[in-house]
């Protein structure tokens, strides 16, 4: 009888070799398994993305106040054969942010068949008087604190009021009013305003941390350098430029503070030298 004779280095790399083939073939069919299931996901995905599942059968509006659920509803316009799977909600958000009243919006899906809108809608910050053409009346515009015109406001009974919310009306009454706005000024719904008297007024406003803001009732925007306030007490305030605004108020808080009840004009257009008249 014959004997192979083989070296203990030679067994232990053969072993190594063995067990290296079979660990690669068991690597080989997790990758063809994993393969196989990402197929069928895909095709599974697909199958269901194409097919009529899902369908949007609803569309739930939250946040607005100046326009209706069903005005928002035309104004997403979200197309009657799509699905929660195939629907573009960036879109959606996209067209709903090109209306003047909606600063930001969010469009989500709720499973099985219903998209929600939630809406950042601009508040009035004034109402603008703007002159028409004749220079014999002025058209009442409404404009936010981020200087977006948002809407003329139409005359009560007329037909456009009808269609017009009352939250709106309601919103126009108890805000600021900007007078002596120049002719010329041009307004256009969704669009930043470019007057820089009405932008120095809003800028005033806007502006102010204390609660003296809260007593404006009218500001005069005839030029930046002539803005001028009116309190609900009655008393006239030269402002002029949107500038030392905290400085200014301090000022004016000041006069009317130390002499109650007897002023009837201050201007603070240089904040260093303030000067103010009595009743």
């Amino acid at each position: 009888m014959q004997f192979e004779s083989r070296r203990i280095g030679d067994i232990r790399r053969s072993e190594r070799r063995e067990r290296a083939k079979e660990n690669s073939r068991r690597y080989l069919v997790r990758i063809f398994i994993g393969i196989g299931i990402i197929v069928a996901l895909i095709g599974g995905w697909a199958a269901l993305y194409n097919s009529p599942a899902f369908t949007i059968q609803n569309v739930e509006v939250e946040g607005v106040e100046h326009l209706t659920s069903d005005e928002m509803s035309q104004l997403a316009n979200v197309p009657t054969d799509t699905t929660l799977l195939r629907v573009d909600t960036e879109t959606i958000r996209n067209r709903l942010k090109q209306t003047a009243w909606v600063e930001d919006a969010t469009v989500t899906r709720k499973f099985p068949d219903t998209i929600k809108i939630t809406v950042t809608e601009r508040e009035i910050k004034a109402i603008v008087e703007i002159p028409n053409r004749s220079g014999s009346a002025t058209k009442k515009w409404a404009i936010a604190k981020d200087h977006i015109w948002l809407m003329p406001i139409p005359e009560p009974g007329s037909e456009a009021a009808k269609t017009t919310s009352e939250k709106i009306y309601e919103d126009a009454k108890a805000a600021l009013h900007i007078t002596d706005v120049p002719y010329g000024t041009v307004a256009e719904i969704g669009q930043p305003c470019q007057d820089s008297n009405v932008n120095n007024a809003l800028d005033i406003i806007s502006g102010m941390t204390t609660d003296l803001a809260n007593h404006v009732e009218t500001v005069s925007a005839a030029g930046p350098a002539e803005t001028t306030l009116l309190l609900d007490s009655g008393v006239e305030i030269a402002f002029g430029k949107a500038e030392n605004i905290r400085d200014k108020e301090r000022v004016i808080l000041q006069i009317l503070e130390e002499n109650p009840d007897s002023v009837a004009y201050i201007n603070v257009r240089l904040v260093e030298t303030p000067t103010w008249r009595s009743i």
